[in-house]
C-alpha cells in the first residue's frame, strides 16, 4: 500500500461524502456548509463544480443519470440536463440533511441533523424512487456514516456523538436489531462517514482523530492510517478498480487548519472496495 496522496487541493469548509460513480468513471463529492457539488476524474483532472441553493450534506448517482442530493430541506433531484427538482421536501426549522447512502435496493438511506448537534434533533429515514418516504430512527443527533455488507444481509450506522459503529439485520429493504459493533475510545476522535470493503471490513474516518481505520466483521481493529488533516470525515474506494481509497476532510472550526485541510485524500492500493449501486429513482 502506497502513501497518502492528494487528489484534490481544496479548501472545503465540510468537505463529506465521497462517492465513486461508475458509470461516468468519476469521484462526486461535496462541501455541505459551501453549498457545493463537487466531482474529479482522476483519469483526465477534470473538475466540476455546481453550487445548490442551500447546504448540501450528499449527493449520489441516479440509475438514469442525474444526481439525488440530500439537502438542507429535504431530498431533491437534479436531471440529467441539469435541472433540479424535489423529491421530498420537509422543512424543519434549525436541521439539515447530512451523509447519505444507496441501499443494495435502490433505495437512499440520508440522515439529518440539528446544526446545534442537540441530541434528538435529526433522523435516518428510506427513501424510494417514487418519493415515499419512511422515518427509520427518529432520535439521533449526528446522523452519518452508512454502509451494507457486500452480501447485503448487514447494514453499519453511526450517530456519531455516540462514539459507535452499529451494526442491523437488513433484508427486503428493513433494518432490525440494532447492536454495536465497535466502540471508538475518547482520544481517538468522532467516527464519521464510513464504507464497506470486498472483505466486509468496515473503513470509518475519524473526526478529530486524524486517520481512518478498518475493523473487520467481527469488529476487531486491524488497520490504522494516520492522515495530514485533523478531521477526516468520509472515505470511499474508487477507480477503474475499486483499490484507491479517496478520504474527503474539513477545515471547518480549526483554528490552524493544516495545508491539506478541506482536500480529497487518496490512497492508492488502499484495498478492494465494492460497486455501489446508483439510486432508482
Amino acid at each position: 500500500m502506497t502513501a497518502c496522496e492528494v487528489a484534490v487541493r481544496a479548501q472545503a469548509a465540510l468537505g463529506e461524502g465521497p462517492t465513486w460513480d461508475a458509470a461516468a468513471g468519476r469521484l462526486i463529492w461535496v462541501d455541505i456548509l459551501g453549498s457545493r457539488v463537487h466531482t474529479y476524474d482522476p483519469v483526465t483532472g477534470r473538475r466540476t463544480v455546481r453550487r445548490t441553493e442551500q447546504h448540501v450534506g450528499a449527493a449520489k448517482p441516479r440509475a438514469g443519470g442525474g444526481l439525488v442530493l440530500n439537502l438542507r430541506d429535504g431530498v431533491g433531484l437534479v436531471d440529467p440536463g441539469g435541472s433540479f427538482r424535489w423529491l421530498h421536501r420537509d422543512v424543519v426549522a434549525g436541521r439539515r440533511g447530512n451523509d447519505a447512502a444507496v441501499a443494495p435496493d435502490g433505495s437512499l438511506w440520508a440522515g439529518t441533523m440539528r446544526y446545534d448537534e442537540a441530541p434528538g434533533g435529526g433522523t435516518l429515514s428510506r427513501f424510494t424512487g417514487d418519493g415515499a418516504a419512511e422515518t427509520v430512527l427518529d432520535s439521533v443527533a449526528v446522523s452519518n456514516g452508512t454502509g451494507w455488507s457486500p452480501d447485503g444481509r448487514l447494514m453499519y450506522y453511526i450517530d456519531s456523538p455516540t462514539r459507535r459503529i452499529d451494526v442491523f439485520d437488513f433484508a427486503e429493504g428493513r433494518a432490525s436489531g440494532r447492536r454495536p459493533l465497535v466502540e471508538i475510545e475518547e482520544d481517538a476522535g468522532f467516527p464519521d462517514g464510513l464504507t464497506v470493503d470486498a472483505d466486509g471490513c468496515v473503513w470509518v474516518a475519524l473526526w478529530d482523530g486524524g486517520a481512518v481505520r478498518r475493523y473487520t466483521p467481527d469488529g476487531v481493529l486491524d488497520r490504522v492510517i494516520p492522515l495530514p488533516v485533523r478531521r477526516p470525515t468520509a472515505c470511499a474506494f474508487g477507480g477503474a478498480d475499486l483499490t484507491d481509497l479517496y478520504i474527503t476532510s474539513a477545515c471547518t472550526g480549526l483554528q490552524a487548519p493544516s495545508p491539506l485541510s478541506g482536500s480529497v485524500l487518496v490512497i492508492p492500493g488502499a484495498g478492494k472496495g465494492v460497486e455501489q449501486p446508483a439510486f432508482a429513482g
